[in-house]
């Protein structure tokens, strides 16, 4: 049997991960773990916030005017960059994977893999319900 380890990035890697860098082949283990856990869409969401963080305090910061039009300026652009972040979702973490030189599909495979029981298990509860003989 193969036991691999897998390394996480320190704080610094982890941040230029989380605004696009390519990471060392030594964590190449630790993104396909990281685009395929089950918490797999937090951590987009988290990578997703790291990004925006900075320019939306330069925009509260630098943009004139009361603080009611800078906050909703601040949260209209936090809205409409977290959409296109889940819009994006799937093909960031499968470009993320590819990155880290696993051949695309990977991230879908071993997401769709690791949920193998849970699928079986909500296609039989539909056949149960809904596929009943007349």
């Amino acid at each position: 049997m193969l036991i691999v380890t897998v390394r996480r990035p320190g704080p610094l890697r982890w941040l230029a991960y989380s605004y696009g860098a390519g990471l060392p082949a030594a964590h190449r283990e630790w993104v396909l773990h990281d685009v395929t856990a089950r918490t797999w869409q937090l951590r987009h969401l988290l990578r997703a916030v790291v990004q925006l963080l900075p320019l939306l305090v330069v925009i509260y910061l630098l943009l004139p005017g009361p603080v009611w039009v800078r906050a909703s300026a601040v949260l209209g652009g936090a809205l409409i960059g977290l959409f296109y972040s889940l819009a994006y979702m799937y093909e960031s973490a499968e470009h993320r994977a590819m990155k880290a030189g696993y051949p695309r599909g990977t991230a879908a495979r071993t997401r769709e893999d690791g949920d193998a029981e849970g699928r079986a298990a909500r296609e039989q509860r539909y056949a149960e319900r809904w596929r009943r003989d007349p």
